[in-house]
């Protein structure tokens, strides 16, 4: 396999972090994701999807699992969102839901490590707030992002001290439920990038060209895309659902 690039050493030094941070701005993250019950779950495969991505022009990718990570980062020079999902009993927080979690990304170092930011329960009863200033007093350096559902969800983790705001799960939590993010052309977006002071990456239904080109220039930092690049079987149950309908 030529075509593979050598092992690249994640970066290391705050500045050297920040400066691969900063060329996202304004530019496509892709999110190379497949859960263990999808048909493309494999290190390896998500190493390749990412390599198609920045084939692609995509400047970052967001990605789950330390396996993963380390497959990505040996294959593509890209700066990486790194977060591990994982079930906890009586919790609905799954998106790098405790320290147990942060600790086990910092194997790999990824520039960014997102984690929920909801209001909804957590493991062991931990708040966000508590479980915020125990990752950032262990890990100083390290830039940490807040998938929120919510504009007050958002302004809350601004406060916190997040690096960046996300969008990520607008829709996806009973406090959110039924909203888009693309809604009234772009409404939530608009109003969490006018309320936070930090930067804010739009991700969640941004599914089409026109809609990645529109939340920029509202002003988001940049934005992930996932399911409509990288889950073959959500881009073909699109095009069946159009023949099965008609």
């Amino acid at each position: 396999m030529s075509d593979i690039k050598e092992p690249i050493e994640p970066a290391e030094g705050k500045e050297s972090t920040e400066a691969r941070v900063a060329a996202l701005k304004g530019k496509l993250i892709v999110s190379c994701q497949a859960l263990p019950h999808e048909p493309l779950h494999s290190s390896f495969i998500m190493g390749r999807m990412a390599v198609a991505a920045q084939e692609g022009g995509a400047k970052g990718i967001r990605a789950n699992t330390v396996e993963d990570i380390r497959e990505i980062q040996q294959n593509v020079s890209l700066p990486i969102i790194g977060i591990i999902k994982r079930d906890y009993e009586g919790a609905e927080v799954y998106i790098t839901p405790t320290m147990q979690e942060i600790d086990e990304l910092m194997e790999v170092k990824p520039e960014i490590i997102a984690l929920d930011a909801t209001i909804n329960s957590r493991p062991g009863g931990i708040t966000l707030d508590e479980l915020f200033r125990e990752a950032r007093a262990k890990y100083p350096d390290q830039l940490f992002m807040a998938d929120c559902s919510t504009v007050a969800e958002a302004v809350h983790a601004d406060e916190l001290g997040f690096d960046f705001i996300g969008s990520t799960m607008v829709g996806y939590t009973p406090q959110s439920k039924g909203d888009k993010i693309e809604a009234d052309d772009f409404a939530i977006l608009r109003e969490i990038i006018a309320k936070v002071k930090h930067p804010v990456i739009a991700e969640g239904n941004v599914d089409t060209p026109a809609k990645l080109k529109r939340v920029i220039e509202l002003g988001a930092y940049c934005a992930v895309v996932g399911s409509i690049i990288t889950r073959p079987q959500v881009i073909t149950r699109r095009f069946a659902e159009v023949l099965e309908n008609a």
